[in-house]
């Protein structure tokens, strides 16, 4: 019954997520409040994209050699981190409206086919990072290995495509 419990609470936050984040967009109209400068938490969730890259490859290195207890650290620290970004990314977006990119040419159909991956692979990473975590905290190792092993390097490639995204639009911000 525990399990199930989780499941479910993993399905209801893995569908929650993405609806807020598509109704930032696409529904709820921009709240800019003149007094809250914002305009550092683009930066702010970059930095914490490229630490939760540093975390997720240090936490692969830490269980490659059997260090488990730094590996636990180091990927308890990536999600922490993943959440805090999530939580900034979601107040920036509720309260600017979008940075459109500028860029011209073969870069412009690049930055769009990062960010379009990386949008579907944020929305997949959710339920994939949630059992992955569950799975440990149980000490059901067998399955957290099994499901880690398409975890680790979706949830890389968000973290760094996050980091190239900020990047490549940071001069139209």
């Amino acid at each position: 019954m525990k399990e199930r419990s989780i499941n479910i609470a993993i399905v209801v936050v893995s569908i929650a997520i993405p609806v807020a984040v598509f109704s930032l967009f696409y529904i709820l109209p921009h709240r800019n409040i003149p007094a809250l400068n914002l305009g550092i938490l683009p930066a702010l969730n970059a930095s914490l994209n490229f630490t939760t890259a540093i975390l997720l490859i240090l936490g692969l290195y830490f269980i490659l050699n059997r260090k488990v207890h730094y590996h636990r650290m180091c990927m308890i620290a990536a999600f922490f981190l993943s959440s805090l970004f999530l939580i900034s990314y979601v107040i920036y977006h509720a309260l600017t409206p979008p940075a459109l990119y500028g860029g011209q040419g073969i870069v412009r159909n690049v930055y769009f086919f990062i960010l379009i991956t990386h949008i579907v692979l944020a929305a997949v990473i959710i339920p994939l990072v949630l059992i992955t975590l569950s799975r440990a905290l149980q000490t059901r190792f067998d399955r957290h290995k099994k499901i880690a092993r398409w975890t680790f390097p979706i949830w890389l490639y968000v973290a760094v495509t996050g980091v190239i995204v900020y990047l490549m639009l940071a001069p139209y911000y």
